[in-house]
């Protein structure tokens, strides 16, 4: 059995991680409103531009843009979006155990795909299994704005464009709710959905008036949307993995205020029993001198 000693300091231990756990608990917490909030006012920019984009595709031939023609897959590149820091959970876990599995069962070799990553931990990761990464970027704020990742989203496209890559997934945490997250993998290029036809034509017509053309407008406006797909996600992520860590460092919080508890028992039953072996011999010395 463990001395009296010995208990007490893992007592004392647990509450210092306790009130750790505890204060970054909060912390997320704090955080995850914000990140939700970004998320959330990100969406009706995203549908609207995907809205006009729609519009503008559907009266256009297919290849009025390369990034609406689909042709042979011969290398595919997954943007994978992870976090800077640990302890948060399942949040990085699920996602690069989806991407592993994706490519040892979709790829021969390494010159069949390529990864853009941000967040350390998927960088790290990728690197000691030695795996092709194409660009990568850390140390993203908490907050992020899209002046953060500009240039990695330009390149990104730029890809695709210039025909070096002839797919791109990307692999992030959608977020839920506070206690829910899924990993999503998504197809970005080529754009896939912008030939949807509009719910309302006759109403989409009567708003829009392009200058100079839909065909010069849509030059731009593609990257631009391709773009905002991987923000959004990004947000999203940012939103899940507070939400993550939140529910971990909780979860660790309760953790300790059970061990706390276990401990403290063990410390008291220990005392008891040193306090009785001490009055036995007490009592066996007091009998011995009669």
């Amino acid at each position: 059995m463990a001395s009296l000693r010995d208990i007490q300091t893992r007592i004392t231990s647990t509450k210092k991680t306790k009130q750790i756990t505890n204060a970054m608990h909060m912390v997320s917490a704090s955080k995850l409103n914000k990140a939700e909030q970004n998320a959330t006012s990100f969406v009706p920019y995203s549908d609207k531009i995907q809205e006009i984009v729609n519009h503008i595709a559907s009266s256009t031939e297919e290849d009025a843009h390369p990034m609406l023609v689909h042709r042979e897959v011969k290398k595919t590149a997954y943007f994978v979006i992870t976090s800077d820091r640990g302890l948060a959970g399942p949040f990085n876990s699920g996602i690069l155990r989806k991407v592993y599995r994706t490519i040892q069962e979709k790829h021969q070799s390494s010159d069949e795909y390529t990864i853009i990553v941000a967040g350390r931990i998927g960088r790290d990761f990728f690197k000691q299994r030695k795996m092709p990464i194409a660009n990568e970027i850390i140390g993203l704020s908490d907050q992020p704005v899209f002046s953060d990742i500009q240039d990695l989203t330009n390149e990104t496209v730029q890809l695709f464009i210039d025909q070096e890559i002839d797919e791109l997934y990307i692999v992030y945490n959608h977020f839920i709710n506070a206690i829910s997250q899924e990993v999503v993998s998504k197809k970005i290029l080529p754009l896939t959905d912008v030939h949807e036809k509009n719910d309302h034509p006759a109403d989409t017509e009567s708003i829009y008036v392009f200058e100079p053309s839909e065909e010069e407008i849509l030059q731009t406006l593609l990257p631009q949307y391709a773009e905002s797909l991987i923000y959004g996600a990004l947000l999203d992520s940012k939103a899940s993995e507070h939400a993550s860590r939140m529910t971990a460092m909780r979860s660790a919080t309760d953790n300790a205020n059970d061990l706390i508890d276990d401990l403290s028992l063990q410390y008291n039953r220990a005392r008891q029993a040193a306090i009785t072996q001490e009055i036995s011999e007490i009592v066996g010395g007091a009998a011995a001198q009669e």
